[in-house]
């Protein structure tokens, strides 16, 4: 049964086709604004914008709809309300023109994508393969050793003062032990150079960091040599040190002896440890291993059986008292080996010059 009450047109505006009052022009005004552009956000083809035009701004559309409902408003609303059907009208087809233009370009440069696209992943028939070069790959593998043993990886400048190169490792100017070095000298008057072993670095680290540390410092070295077979003019070196209380040679050789065991993949590997001489160690000595290729003598040992792997040795007091450690309080072992002998000896490589040639032929073997 329907209610005899009097319906006041300032509170209900419009009556559905079963007599209920319908939803206010200003809240159907919102919310087709808000259903407009939700509908829109989702449109991603050209079709489905053709749609939502139809459904809001054809002639039999939405806001058309709301047209016609303005003319049964009394005066005073059409005046509030007409404004603003314009206002959404005009929103709604700038906005869609502007999704419209933007589907268009999103078009088309997935056209254009199209056009230029390549895979490059896809290989080619006879496609050279690129690798890392034999020295990058067995520096990657010495750093990996060290840092299983608890060292860590430092880097130091190439162009050194006098004073880290040869001084604060106790080589003294009037040293006789600096004939051991042909030093490249860049300018005389500032004492520069291009380091003569990456010994610097331990410098460095001695002096920022003090102790205790445990460090390995590969890198490029230079020496004023002349390039055959088994020298060149530029190598490259590690080198390490290890600085603790109470650190013996035995410390040293029990590394050593890891280290070349995990390198050459030999379970069991003997050693065999000789005296020398660097200014830096006191004792110093050299080790050799035990050919890990051969177990009666080859080309690569010289029919030896033994090979020469580094120089190393007992810090030398003096240079720990250099760097501002307590010799008294502190000892430590160091050593260094040229990567690119490591290198010749680990994959039998017969000529330095090879690491360096570029030769494609060559490399493409690692």
């Amino acid at each position: 049964m329907v209610s005899s009450a009097t319906i006041i047109p300032s509170e209900v505006h419009f009556l559905t086709n079963l007599g209920m009052p319908m939803q206010s022009l200003d809240q159907q005004i919102k919310d087709l604004k808000k259903n407009f552009l939700s509908q829109l956000d989702k449109a991603d083809s050209q079709d489905a914008l053709e749609e939502i035009r139809i459904t809001y701004l054809g002639r039999k559309g939405k806001i058309a709809d709301l047209m016609d409902q303005l003319k049964n408003l009394p005066l005073e609303e059409k005046k509030e309300f007409g404004p603003q059907l314009n206002e959404l009208k005009k929103f709604c087809e700038i906005t869609f023109e502007e999704k419209k233009e933007h589907l268009n370009h999103h078009r088309l440069r997935q056209e254009q994508r199209k056009k230029e696209f390549f895979d490059v992943t896809a290989s080619l028939p006879n496609m050279p393969q690129g690798s890392l070069h034999p020295l990058t790959q067995l520096q990657q593998e010495i750093n990996d050793i060290f840092i299983s043993m608890g060292f860590e990886i430092a880097q130091g400048p190439e162009v050194e003062n006098e004073r880290n190169n040869f001084e604060a490792l106790n080589i003294a100017k009037d040293h006789p032990a600096r004939d051991m070095w042909d030093t490249l000298w860049l300018d005389n008057t500032k004492n520069l150079l291009l380091r003569t072993h990456t010994s610097s670095v331990q410098i460095h680290q001695m002096e920022e960091k003090k102790a205790p540390l445990a460090i390995v410092a590969p890198g490029r070295c230079y020496r004023h040599e002349a390039t055959d077979a088994t020298h060149d003019f530029m190598f490259s070196q590690v080198e390490g040190l290890f600085v603790d209380h109470n650190v013996s040679l035995s410390n040293l050789l029990a590394t050593m002896r890891e280290f070349m065991r995990k390198l050459f993949a030999q379970k069991q590997l003997n050693m065999r440890v000789r005296p020398s001489y660097f200014p830096f160690v006191e004792p110093g000595i050299e080790i050799d291993i035990e050919c890990p290729f051969c177990n009666h003598g080859c080309s690569v040992c010289k029919y030896t059986e033994w090979i020469e792997m580094c120089g190393a040795g007992l810090v030398h007091p003096n240079v720990l008292d250099f760097c501002g450690i307590n010799h008294q309080e502190y000892s430590g072992f160091a050593f260094g080996f040229g990567l690119t002998r490591l290198a010749m000896l680990k994959y039998s490589i017969p000529d330095i010059r090879l690491l360096h040639a570029n030769n494609v032929e060559f490399l493409k073997q690692f």
